[in-house]
């Protein structure tokens, strides 16, 4: 008896392995491996041809530059900017997929905001960059309403780039959340409106603790898809975006200077950890419970 239970948990052991060697393989292979060597980059030195030294000048060079960490601060500034706002619009339409549409109609409202992600992020900030630039459609109808004299460039501002980033982020919060407030019992709310709670009462008390992983979840993916794009801030803010990921991209090729920027790019990870832990810490969130509505 004893033989069967030890060899019957063999087994199941066995099969568990089996199951999780692809994602152990796929774990190691794409994301621990280059990682561990992007680290042993980023802490060395070219001396000479094909010579290195350990050393910490190229984060002593982040540091030393001024434009640099001001990029770096730039970019974690509007990345969080970028997620609170995302954050505010896509509340109120998780929650009337959740709970004000009904049947077919909270499906419906669910697949318009899915439709934009059928195409790839390029086509949708391309298309941005149709609408948007002085020759595009909105500055046209600008001037047919009468609201300017000439078409006006709308490219290559910060406010452009931030919808940019809302616009491509928005289904990441939107589907936590609806995870979040399906949840919440309708007969909670009708309760607290049938003690005198006024709405906002009800949404600072109920509806938000109640929603909060979900909020966090989405935040955090938000953040760090936000803080680690490249193509929407460098195609709608130009050669003056100043997004910190083309630092990355033009250290590495550009300039080929794999050092550095295997430096930066633990910078920016370090970054994103750093504020998510923060983010965890002040919503009194556990990560693995977060986790589990993305």
């Amino acid at each position: 008896m004893l033989n069967a239970a030890a060899d019957k948990r063999w087994h199941g052991r066995f099969a568990l392995a089996l199951l999780l060697a692809p994602a152990l393989l796929w774990l190691g292979s794409l994301i621990i491996l280059p990682h561990a060597d992007l680290a042993v980059l980023s802490f060395r030195e070219r001396v000479g041809p094909r010579q290195y030294s350990a050393s910490l000048a190229q984060y002593k060079t982040f540091f030393t530059e001024p434009l640099y960490w001001h990029v770096f601060l730039r970019t974690a500034v509007m990345s969080v900017i970028a997620t609170f706002m995302t954050l505010l619009l896509a509340f109120p339409i998780a929650w009337i997929i959740a709970k004000l549409a009904r049947g077919r109609a909270g499906s419906l409202l669910f697949i318009i905001c899915l439709i934009p992600f059928w195409v790839s992020e390029t086509v949708r900030t391309l298309g941005w960059m149709i609408l948007l630039r002085e020759s595009g459609v909105l500055p046209a109808l600008l001037v047919k309403l009468g609201l300017t004299d000439v078409p006006v460039e709308l490219l290559y501002r910060d406010a452009t780039i931030m919808v940019g980033l809302v616009y491509t982020s928005l289904l990441f919060m939107v589907v936590p959340l609806v995870s979040s407030l399906e949840s919440l019992d309708n007969s909670l709310i009708e309760a607290a409106y049938d003690l005198g709670a006024g709405g906002l009462s009800i949404l600072r008390s109920i509806v938000i603790p109640h929603a909060a992983p979900g909020i966090t979840a989405g935040c955090i993916v938000v953040f760090m898809l936000t803080l680690g794009n490249y193509l929407t801030p460098t195609l709608l803010g130009g050669k003056n975006s100043q997004w910190f990921t083309e630092q990355i991209y033009t250290q590495f090729i550009t300039r080929f200077n794999w050092e550095q920027g295997a430096a930066f790019g633990f910078l920016l990870l370090g970054l994103s950890t750093a504020l998510v832990m923060v983010g965890l810490r002040l919503s009194g969130q556990r990560f693995g419970d977060v986790m589990r509505r993305t």
